[in-house]
């Protein structure tokens, strides 16, 4: 992003208070190519690359598959909301800065009349924020870079990694995963689509050719934000029809995490004992996940949009070139249909994983809850440590496992939000970069060791200050 010498001002001012960024204090290792490697090209990665470099650990690479810093994360790809879900004051990728805040960029292009004006931050916006938050502070990202498989080594990583489409082979020390929603797991197609051909249907992770959809009667199941919006971008985009299906007798409107959201709460909830973060983790998805009353908005403002209630799907079956779908005693036909219906978390499904995978804690392997509080997609939550790192299933048979990181949100039972939003920035990258600090520092302690207590050369001579050194007078001496 082209930025300007005035809008940036405070924000070159307050680096150059802030001081350099401290030296690489990490010593290379025969055999290593980087100490930390970021998986994810989106904001939180690169909150991850600046948090680091003012750590003083160098040799840290980001890597993202998509084509291009445009493609890579959602907020110009796969995320349809107008506005984010999250307040505007919320701290983030700034890391205590002011004048890197979102709130400092808008202002100094648009003045603070204009961000007082807004209730939430606008999703483009907030793409171009980032944007130039990656610019402004010279971090680089490495894309059409994929990892295909981590391969454990005694010590370290190697990356399997895939580079414009060529195998290309790497190590590294520690790996942070800031790769967003499907991140541990994938979208979850329900089973009762399972059977119809993909030209029928999309998740609303893919990439929908809402256009194709003009004059079309659309399917939506699922009452969430990504399904509302979706339905809102088709009937935007001409839709005939847009039919919204949701299982409750009532779309979810509690707003369960919020009420966790303050200081107290946020700041010790990792500390937590299991059986509450467990009933914490269940009361919100009893609760359901609220959508935005923006989003909702958004939908009902077009008179062909139709939300049915009390209404799961009993069937779906392809007809001729549409889908028939059976809810309730009643049968409806569709051009398409558009499954909002969130994600899964289960590491054992991730390809890269794969080498162990079956090694990695859950919280099934870890806590078993009353009866009444049982869940299965709960329980294939990865049990995650207080730096958010893999544990392993029974001690002593992957201790590498420690030095995989988790910032995605998979990290929602042990922390309680799904980790890897501008929420969980504040609490949980400084606890990270901490772990990893400490745990790079001591692997080499010898070499620490040494480095603080060996032999220095002194900063002056004896004979700066020896002619002011006191000697007593020859005649005192005498008496």
């Amino acid at each position: 992003m082209t930025t300007t010498s005035n809008s940036d001002f405070a924000a070159r001012e307050a680096l150059r208070l802030l001081g350099p960024d401290p030296e690489n204090w990490v010593p290379d290792r025969p055999g290593i190519d980087h100490n930390v490697t970021i998986i994810g090209g989106s904001g939180s990665g690169s909150t991850f690359v600046f948090a680091l470099r003012r750590a003083g650990i160098g040799r840290v690479t980001e890597i993202d598959a998509a084509d291009d810093e445009a493609h890579a994360g959602v907020w110009l790809t796969r995320a349809r909301m107008r506005t984010l879900r999250t307040p505007k004051h919320l701290p983030g990728p700034e890391l205590g800065i002011p004048e890197l805040s979102f709130q400092a960029w808008y202002e100094a292009r648009h003045g603070a009349a204009a961000y007082a004006k807004i209730d939430r931050i606008g999703r483009v916006a907030w793409a171009e924020y980032l944007s130039w938050y990656r610019h402004f502070l010279g971090i680089q990202v490495r894309y059409q870079t994929k990892l295909v498989r981590i391969e454990p080594v005694a010590g370290f990583f190697r990356l399997h990694l895939e580079v414009n489409g060529v195998p290309l082979l790497e190590t590294t020390r520690k790996i942070i995963f800031a790769n967003g929603v499907a991140g541990t797991g994938g979208p979850y197609i329900p089973p009762i689509l399972a059977d119809l051909p993909r030209t029928l249907y999309a998740h609303t992770a893919d990439a929908i050719d809402f256009e194709a959809l003009r004059g079309k009667t659309v399917a939506v199941l699922g009452a969430a934000a990504s399904a509302f919006d979706a339905a809102g971008v088709a009937l935007e985009s001409g839709a005939k029809a847009v039919h919204l299906f949701v299982r409750r007798s009532a779309i979810a409107s509690l707003s369960v995490l919020r009420v966790r959201d303050y200081p107290g709460a946020y700041d010790n909830y990792p500390q937590l004992p299991d059986a509450a973060r467990w009933f914490q983790a269940w009361h919100f998805r009893q609760a359901g996940t609220a959508p935005p009353p923006n989003s909702i908005k958004r939908a009902i403002a077009f008179p062909n949009f139709h939300i049915h209630l009390s209404a799961p799907w009993k069937s779906a079956r392809k007809l001729g070139d549409r889908i028939a779908i059976q809810v309730n005693d009643d049968v409806f036909e569709f051009d398409f249909a558009i499954a909002g219906t969130g994600y899964f978390v289960d590491p054992t499904k991730r390809p890269e994983l794969a080498d162990f995978a079956q090694h990695i804690a859950l919280w099934r392997d870890r806590y078993e809850p009353p009866e009444d509080l049982h869940d299965d997609g709960l329980g294939a939550h990865p049990y995650l440590g207080s730096a958010h790192e893999y544990q392993e299933k029974v001690p002593g048979t992957a201790p590498y496992l420690k030095d995989i990181h988790v910032f995605n949100p998979a990290g929602l039972v042990s922390f309680g939000l799904p980790v890897g939003d501008i929420h969980s920035i504040r609490r949980d990258v400084p606890a990270i970069v901490s772990r990893i600090s400490h745990d790079l520092f001591f692997k080499d302690w010898a070499h620490h060791e040494a480095r603080i207590t060996g032999d220095i050369a002194p900063d002056f001579e004896n004979s700066l200050y020896a002619a002011a050194v006191w000697k007593q007078p020859i005649e005192a001496a005498t008496r």
